[in-house]
């Protein structure tokens, strides 16, 4: 790709600088803001389709309407690089999801653009709604705008946020950003007809007219509305957000900028709750990633011209160890079923998809209901497997509660994206599952350190008659390629890897590898523990009395992970040693590479190494034990 000078896009400092252009100069400032953005992924890497089909979607907000002080909320981020651009951060975007560069999602922190923080979806319309009744209480006339995709609609918190909006009759409007939906009709020149009339000021005028004098008429006023609803739902597919309150127009073109300038000029000069629907193309502008949006969605840094990404690391993966096993174990047992919650790419089924659909089930952004449903067919003598990332088993924390651990119904989870994550930062680290499960009563909880571990583990936590979760990191192990078989690792026992002296090691998952290394300038024991809970206790009690220190090491928060439990069994047992734990802190860590994020986390071998020396002459000195 040539280097691209972007004449009208170096003089946009700011929304401001934006609205000062005149209007045909928008399409070939949308022209410049694609050729900036893709210049800029492909050297950085993140999230690219998205953003590409929101360009022109994004002048056209930034234009009409008076942000910041009008709030536009962006749901997840995927689409929000554009935005980011936009409002000053042009510059900034060689350092996208480096360490302390530009988050690759929504930052308060990071700019008075960024109205709300967002890495998990479907969060927007609730967080405009709470904007818009702050607004009302304080006074304050201002807009604002949710901006959320077809996917995070179908989650149940943004039609719980639009079924309370409706009642609220706050302003409040909610862009649809249709890029995959089915049901869309074709958009044409009726579509935009509609959209004109349906957003223009006549019509409006005419309808709240119509309101105020058949308030007036017993019987006439509801004939009326289920009359005009009756044939707006004969023409448009909005009647579902106008039965919630909304004043719903489209859909409509998302890339004729002109459009959406009319659009969205007229949905300004309304009030209340206003839903548009605008389509668009994933990737659009840029052929390889229009024809191949999923595999644009998150890129490595990549070639712009030829559109080849970089090859990934040759390395097994976690989730491919995770993929693997599932579809051997599900040709040999049909009970498995496969749940996940709009992860089949990222959680590694799509192999199981293609293999066994009728057993495969993508629930969308429902996290809720993924847990739930497998809950169900579990009653029913079926063994699901629930194929989530960690940050989104937090949003389903109630189902696994009630709905599997209470009932102690047979689920397995495979957890993805344990601990840190690198880029992706603090949104969605893995930094919470060991505290957050291991408090619940029946479940069972695995850690492996490695690939082959990692697919044993599963295999013991399937077997086992009961809930068990099992987490794994993302990317690449030490390279422990696992064997194809089914076979299981005995229940709660843990390993012992290395026999040494003074210091025992306690690793919890794929910390082993520090471990062992920790283990060689200390020349401490080392235990690869496998199973937070049950615990191996024998093991730990063995190596409490024979070492003068017990170190815990995990990738998860302190607060109530796996040291947490080694501390509470071992102050229960009255045992005189001196116990070291390493973990998370309490602290969110951000972007970085995972070796950057675990040298923040004091979590590197030379830092442990100090703390445990520092232990050792302490204890040496006399001071207590505990």
């Amino acid at each position: 790709m040539s280097e691209v000078t972007p004449a009208l896009l170096a003089q946009i400092e700011s929304p401001h600088d934006l609205r000062q252009l005149d209007r045909t100069q928008l399409p070939l400032l949308a022209q410049e803001l694609r050729d900036f953005l893709l210049a800029s992924v492909s050297q950085t890497g993140g999230h690219l389709a998205a953003g590409l089909g929101v360009v022109e979607l994004t002048v056209a907000l930034h234009y009409v309407f008076n942000t910041p002080d009008d709030r536009l909320i962006w749901d997840v981020g995927h689409q929000a690089y554009p935005h980011k651009i936009l409002t000053g951060r042009r510059e900034q975007m060689a350092q996208l999801r480096r360490k302390d560069g530009l988050s690759g999602f929504l930052r308060r922190a990071e700019s008075p653009y960024d109205a709300f923080g967002a890495g998990h979806s479907s969060t927007s319309i609730s967080a405009a709604l709470g904007m818009a009744v702050a607004a009302r209480a304080q006074g304050v006339q201002r807009e604002h705008i949710a901006v959320i995709g077809d996917g995070a609609l179908s989650a149940g918190m943004a039609f719980e946020a639009m079924n309370h909006a409706g009642v609220l009759d706050g302003d409040l409007l909610v862009v649809l950003n249709d890029n995959d939906m089915s049901i869309s009709p074709p958009v044409g020149a009726i579509s935009h007809y509609l959209a004109r009339l349906l957003s223009g000021r006549l019509y409006n005028r005419l309808r709240q007219g119509s309101k105020q004098m058949l308030d007036r008429v017993p019987g006439v006023k509801k004939f009326a509305h289920r009359w005009e609803e009756h044939m707006k739902g004969m023409l448009i597919p909005g009647t579902l957000f106008e039965e919630l309150g909304f004043n719903y127009i489209g859909p409509i073109d998302g890339h004729d900028l002109p459009l959406l300038l009319d659009t969205l000029s007229n949905m300004h000069a309304m009030r209340g709750p206003r839903f548009l629907h605008v389509v668009t193309q994933k990737g659009y502008g840029y052929a390889p990633a229009e024809a191949a949006p999923v595999t644009y969605h998150g890129v490595t840094p990549f070639n712009p011209d030829t559109g080849r990404l970089d090859k990934k690391s040759a390395g097994l993966t976690y989730t491919r160890v995770f993929s693997d096993w599932i579809c051997d174990l599900a040709s040999q047992d049909e009970r498995v079923f496969a749940v996940t919650p709009a992860m089949c790419e990222g959680s590694g089924l799509v192999d199981f998809a293609q293999r066994f659909p009728e057993r495969y089930h993508d629930v969308g952004i429902a996290e809720q209901h993924a847990v739930t449903f497998a809950a169900g067919l579990a009653c029913e003598g079926q063994k699901p497997v629930v194929a989530i990332y960690s940050t989104f088993l937090q949003r389903a924390y109630d189902q696994l509660i009630h709905d599997v651990a209470l009932q102690n119904l047979d689920v397995t989870f495979a957890v993805d994206r344990a601990g840190l994550v690198g880029a992706d930062g603090a949104t969605h680290a893995g930094s919470f599952d060991l505290s957050y499960a291991r408090c619940i009563p029946n479940l069972a909880l695995l850690a492996p350190a490695d690939e082959a571990e990692c697919r044993a583990l599963l295999q013991t936590a399937y077997a086992h008659a009961g809930p068990a979760l099992v987490r794994y990191p993302r990317g690449t192990g030490p390279g422990m390629v696992p064997e194809r078989t089914l076979a299981t690792l005995p229940w709660g026992r843990a390993e012992l890897r290395r026999e040494g002296s003074q210091v025992a090691i306690l690793s919890f998952g794929t910390m082993l590898t520090q471990a062992l290394a920790l283990a060689g300038l200390l020349d401490a024991t080392v235990a690869n523990m496998r199973f937070i809970k049950p615990l191996d206790t024998d093991l730990i009690h063995r190596l409490a009395t024979t070492h003068r220190v017990l170190v815990t090491l995990e990738e998860n928060v302190l607060a109530g992970g796996a040291g947490s439990a080694v501390n509470e069994w071992v102050q229960a047992q009255g045992l005189e040693v001196r116990v070291v734990n390493f973990g998370l802190p309490d602290q969110y860590i951000e972007q970085g590479t995972q070796q950057e994020q675990l040298t923040e986390a004091g979590l590197d071998v030379p830092q442990m190494a100090a703390v445990i020396a520092e232990h050792l002459q302490r204890y040496s000195a006399g001071e207590s034990s505990l």
